[in-house]
């Protein structure tokens, strides 16, 4: 990847809403140079989409719930499909709170599902219909639960921050 391109995803993920004028500024560089390197990351899928992230709390959600999840074995990409399309589906329509649904590997768990709900009683109902996904099966998983109305809070959900490693990352590549 060319470092105007890795400069130019740095720049979306903090602000995507930057024109490619404004980019071109920032870049240094000329707003045609921006549009055909921003036309080329999207076609080569490196951007998949521009978004915003919201005030959630302001929206009426007070809770982020980070559910790791036992899957009854190490299913391959196949058997997942097959059992999703068997079984039931983790989908928008019934799971809309759900952000995130991953496989993977960590704390002796395969999945995890980062979703936002409006009250406590909200979050009680989403894992009562987790439950209830038949290829989960009635999975032993955990909760790691945040409050919104915390006062203190370290950092609240940015790309900000992962646009300036990403950047830092690559220097420290080329020293």
């Amino acid at each position: 990847m060319k470092e105007i391109e890795l400069k130019l995803i740095s720049e979306l993920m903090k602000n995507s809403r930057k024109s490619d004028r404004e980019l071109a500024k920032t870049l240094d560089v000329s707003q045609p140079t921006v549009t055909r390197a921003r036309t080329k990351l999207e076609n080569a899928g490196y951007i998949r989409e521009y978004t915003l992230i919201p005030n959630f709390q302001k929206l009426g959600f007070h809770l982020v719930a980070m559910s790791f999840v036992h899957l009854p074995s190490s299913l391959t990409p196949e058997e997942t499909e097959h059992t999703r399309k068997a079984d039931g589906r983790i989908t928008l329509e019934s799971f809309p709170e759900v952000i995130v649904a991953e496989r993977g590997r960590g704390c002796g768990y395969q999945a995890v599902f980062i979703s936002f709900h409006k009250d406590y009683q909200g979050y009680i109902d989403y894992v009562d219909r987790l439950k209830r996904v038949k290829f989960l099966g009635n999975q032993d998983f955990e909760s790691f639960l945040i409050s919104l109305d915390d006062q203190i809070q370290f950092r609240y959900l940015t790309l900000s921050t992962l646009a300036t490693a990403l950047m830092q990352l690559k220097n420290e590549d080329e020293e």
